[in-house]
């Protein structure tokens, strides 16, 4: 079942076939009690990032005021509804995804693609640090003309800085936002409920500028 070649995207032909009903049984956000699952309340946002393993990522996104609430699961690829253990067999074409709930009034897009491209090495194709697979490659999933509009402008100005400072190309895949599957429960806020667990993450160094809002 499992890829001896991890780091090569599957085809629609050769994903896994999945599963009509979701892994996942929902719960409250394990640290603020909010919901993860829609409805949201009016006036929000979502987002959707990849930067490697969910678990780091999500921490870093509920700590940040105006943050309404996240939750980790599996984006981009072909298997519907698919388990952890299908994802990391290579074989479902999805990458560790996290969804993104935000108030616009209290914290801007611009300010998540800050901690997006500051939070990870978006130069490394498919894998992050140690990781190593499609399932953690680097992607920005936009729900709007002006999330796409400005995870490109970000994109095509950290990529400039990147390589002033030595870095390869930027490797992130940016999209309309396909469907987002859930997570099991275990991994969700995993790193407020383990809170020595892992977390690969690391940043280049390089700081990412984001054009004022017009």
């Amino acid at each position: 079942m499992f890829r001896t070649a991890k780091n090569l995207m599957t085809s629609a032909e050769s994903a896994l076939p999945g599963r009509d009903a979701p892994v996942l049984e929902p719960r409250p956000h394990f640290v603020h009690g909010r919901t993860i699952v829609p409805p949201f309340p009016d006036g929000m946002e979502v987002a959707y990032f990849g930067m490697g393993c969910f678990w780091g990522v999500e921490r870093i996104y509920w700590q940040i005021p105006g943050v309404y609430t996240t939750a980790a699961g599996y984006q981009g690829g072909f298997t519907p509804n698919p388990t952890y253990r299908e994802v990391c067999s290579g074989y479902t074409g999805h990458t560790e995804a996290v969804l993104v709930v935000f108030d616009p009034e209290v914290v801007s897009y611009g300010d998540l693609l800050k901690r997006f491209w500051e939070e990870h090495d978006p130069t490394q194709g498919m894998r992050q640090g140690n990781d190593r697979g499609t399932q953690y490659r680097s992607a920005i999933y936009w729900t709007s003309d002006s999330q796409r509009e400005l995870a490109s402008q970000t994109k095509e100005a950290y990529e400039r800085d990147l390589a002033a400072r030595g870095f390869g190309p930027v490797t992130t895949e940016i999209r309309e936002a396909p469907p987002f599957y859930y997570a099991e429960d275990y991994h969700q806020q995993y790193l407020a409920k383990i809170p020595n667990g892992y977390c690969g993450l690391k940043g280049t160094g390089v700081s990412c500028r984001v054009p004022a809002p017009r």
